[in-house]
C-alpha cells in the first residue's frame, strides 16, 4: 500500500463527487444501476486483503535493525539497491503455505471475496509470469505458482477473487516509479508499460479464471490514454472484472478511501471501499503486534456498511506462508459475530439516517431497520426522526420482542440495563414501508450545525496511539515520535467559521504540551491546500474529562479534514482524546 496517494474520494459540499470521463475509453466505468458485478460487489460488504511478498522474507529488518515504517515499503525505506534486494528470492522458500486454509479463514472470518498482491512496488510478481523472470516460480527455491492453488480454492468456496497489481511503482524498473537511489536518469513510463505491466495484467487475466476485480495502486506518471489503455485491456480480456479508482484519471468502477479511513459520512449512491491493516503493517512486520481488537473491527465493520461502504481488511502472511496466529484468531473472532448477525451487513444498504454520535449506527434492508448499539445505552434508546411506524422490534440472535413506543417524531425502546451482545448488539425493526420514511432534518444527507468528531471515528497516526474503548478516548501518546495524530477525513459541511471544543483529560503533572487544532482544504495531488488552524497549551485536569472551548477555525468545501496534533516532546504523554464539536457560527 502507498500512504502518500492522496485521495480517491473527492467531496463537494460534503457529498463525494465521482467524475467519470470517459475519454478515448471504449469501456467507460461501471454504474451500480447497470452493472451485475458492481451490484454484486456492493452486496458483499466484507473482503479479506492480503499483502505478501518477498518484505515478508526481511519482515521489517534490514541488517539487523528493525525499519520503521510498513513492512512491505522497506526496500523505499532503507533505499535498499536492486542488487541487494533481489537476492532476497534465492532464500523465499514459503512451504508452509495451504491456499485451502487461507480460503477457510477467509470464509470464517464472514469474508465474500479476497484480494491478493499479484506485484507490489518492489516489482517481484508472486506468480508464474513470462513477462519478467522476477517471480515466485523463476526466482525461488518455491518454484511453485501459489495463486494457482488459491484463485482455485476461493472458487470452490464461492469467495470471488482478484488481484492487487502495482502498476506504476516498481522499484526493479528503471522507467518505472519510485527508485530513485539505483536509477537517477530519465524514465519513459511507456516502455516499462508496454514491456511490464500491460503483458503481466494480461497474464493475469488469462490464467486464474473469472476475477472479480484488480485492484491497481498509485498511477504515478502515467497519462490519461496510458490508463485508458490498461482499463481497455481488462475489459477486453473479462468484461465483468471491475477496476478500482487507483487506476487513476477517473476510470475506475468503484472508489476506495485513503488507507485506514472510514469517511465522517458519505452522501451518495456509488461504490466505495476502505482498504485497513488488521495491526499497523500491510506486509508481515515481525515486530507488529499492535493488533486491533475483534469489537474494533467489528464496529469499523458495521460503521462503513452503515455509510455504504465495503471493508477490505487485511492479513500479512510471513516469508513460511503462514498467516500469524494472531490474524487467525481476530478473524475467528469476528466471524462468530457475523454467523449470527451477517443478516444485517450482506446485502444491505446505507442507513436513512444522519448519524452524528457513536451510540449506534443502522443499515436497511426492505422493510427492515437494523441498529447496531455500538455503545451500549442502559435502559433505553431513543430514535430520532423516524416517521414510517414500526410494527415490531427484536433483537437479531433471538429473545423476546423489544416493547417500545413511537410518536410522530421519536422511537423509544425499552432495552434491559446490560447489552446482551458486549461486542455490538443488533436490533431488528420491522416497518411497515418498503423504504424508511426520515423527517427531514434527521435523513441521510442532512448536513448539521454541528459536529461531534469522536476519537473512535479518527484516523490514528502514530507508533502507538490506541482508542480505549472504556473511557471512550484515543491515548498512548508516545511524544518522542514526531507525528502524533487523529484525523476526521471528508467532513461533510458548509464552508465557514466554526467554534471549537475538545473534550479530553490530562494529569496534572503531565500538562504544558502544545497542540494544534487545525482544518485543511487539500485537492488529491496536493498543490492546492489551505489550513486555518488553532495552536494551544494542554492544560491539567486532575486526570478528568473536561470539555473546553478553543477558538474558531474557518471549514473548508470540498475536501476538509480536520486534525489534532500533538507537538514532539516528552511532556503529556497522560494526553486522553474523546472529542472534538465542530459548531457553525451562524
Amino acid at each position: 500500500m502507498n500512504r502518500k496517494w492522496g485521495l480517491s474520494l473527492f467531496f463537494a459540499l460534503g457529498c463525494i463527487a465521482f467524475v467519470c470521463q470517459g475519454g478515448s475509453s471504449k469501456n467507460l466505468p461501471a454504474s451500480v444501476e447497470t452493472d451485475p458485478a458492481l451490484q454484486r460487489f456492493q452486496q458483499m460488504k466484507f473482503g479479506m486483503f492480503i499483502h505478501w511478498g518477498l518484505y515478508a522474507v526481511p519482515a521489517g529488518e534490514w541488517k539487523g535493525k528493525e525499519v520503521p515504517g510498513i513492512g512491505e515499503w522497506i526496500m523505499n525505506r532503507e533505499k535498499i539497491p536492486v542488487s541487494e534486494y533481489e537476492p532476497l528470492a534465492a532464500t523465499f522458500n514459503p512451504v508452509e503455505f495451504n491456499a485451502n486454509e487461507w480460503a477457510d479463514l477467509a470464509k470464517d472470518a464472514g469474508m465474500k471475496y479476497m484480494v491478493i498482491t499479484a506485484k507490489h512496488h518492489d516489482g517481484f510478481a508472486m506468480y508464474g509470469s513470462k513477462a519478467s523472470t522476477y517471480n515466485i516460480v523463476d526466482a525461488t527455491p518455491y518454484g511453485k505458482d501459489p495463486m494457482t492453488a488459491l484463485s482455485a480454492a476461493c472458487a470452490e468456496r464461492d469467495l470471488k477473487f482478484g488481484f492487487y497489481y502495482s502498476q506504476a511503482h516498481d522499484w526493479h524498473e528503471p522507467n518505472a516509479f519510485g527508485n530513485t537511489w539505483d536509477f537517477s536518469g530519465k524514465r519513459d513510463p511507456e516502455i516499462y508499460i508496454q514491456n511490464k505491466v500491460l503483458p503481466q495484467v494480461e497474464e493475469l487475466l488469462e490464467g486464474y479464471g473469472d476475477l472479480s476485480m484488480i485492484w491497481f495502486d498509485t498511477p504515478r506518471l502515467m497519462n490519461k490514454d496510458q490508463v485508458i489503455e490498461l482499463r481497455n485491456l481488462v475489459k477486453e480480456k473479462q468484461p465483468s472484472c471491475l477496476v478500482n479508482s487507483r487506476i487513476g484519471h477517473d476510470q475506475g468502477d468503484y472508489d476506495q478511501t485513503e488507507d485506514n479511513t472510514i469517511p465522517t459520512q458519505v452522501y451518495t449512491s456509488n461504490v466505495w471501499e476502505v482498504p485497513a491493516t488488521l495491526n499497523r503493517t500491510w506486509g508481515y512486520k515481525k515486530n507488529d503486534h499492535n493488533w486491533k481488537s475483534p469489537k474494533d473491527l467489528i464496529c469499523k465493520l458495521v460503521d462503513i456498511v452503515s455509510k455504504g461502504g465495503n471493508y477490505l481488511l487485511n492479513v500479512g502472511p510471513d516469508a513460511t506462508g503462514v498467516i500469524p496466529e494472531d490474524s487467525q484468531r481476530i478473524l475467528r473472532e469476528v466471524g462468530r459475530w457475523m454467523a449470527v448477525n451477517g443478516e444485517s451487513i450482506y446485502d444491505t444498504s446505507h442507513s436513512p439516517f444522519n448519524i452524528n454520535g457513536i451510540t449506534w449506527r443502522c443499515t436497511a434492508k426492505p422493510g427492515k431497520l437494523y441498529l447496531h448499539i455500538l455503545n451500549w445505552p442502559g435502559e433505553s434508546l431513543d430514535l430520532d426522526g423516524l416517521s414510517s411506524r414500526v410494527k415490531t422490534a427484536r433483537f437479531l440472535d433471538g429473545g423476546p420482542s423489544i416493547q417500545f413506543n413511537q410518536t410522530k417524531k421519536r422511537l423509544s425502546l425499552v432495552l434491559p440495563q446490560t447489552a446482551p451482545d458486549q461486542i455490538n448488539t443488533v436490533i431488528v425493526l420491522d416497518i411497515e414501508d418498503e423504504q424508511a420514511v426520515v423527517i427531514p432534518d434527521f435523513g441521510y444527507e442532512t448536513i448539521p450545525a454541528v459536529w461531534n468528531l469522536y476519537a473512535w471515528e479518527a484516523r490514528l497516526r502514530g507508533p502507538d496511539l490506541v482508542y480505549d474503548w472504556e473511557t471512550q478516548s484515543v491515548d498512548n501518546f508516545i511524544l518522542a515520535h514526531n507525528l502524533n495524530q487523529l484525523s476526521w477525513i471528508n467532513l461533510p459541511n458548509e464552508e465557514g467559521e466554526y467554534l471549537v471544543d475538545i473534550e479530553y483529560a490530562c494529569e496534572n503533572d503531565k500538562a504544558g504540551s502544545r497542540y494544534v487544532v487545525s482544518s485543511r482544504r487539500s485537492e488529491w495531488d496536493n498543490q492546492n491546500t489551505e489550513t486555518s488552524e488553532l495552536i494551544r497549551v494542554v492544560e491539567g485536569t486532575d486526570g478528568k474529562f473536561v470539555t473546553k472551548r478553543l477558538g474558531s477555525v474557518k471549514v473548508f468545501s470540498p475536501n476538509c479534514a480536520i486534525h489534532f496534533a500533538l507537538q514532539k516532546d516528552l511532556t503529556s504523554e497522560s494526553v486522553k482524546v474523546r472529542k472534538l464539536v465542530l459548531t457553525r457560527v451562524e
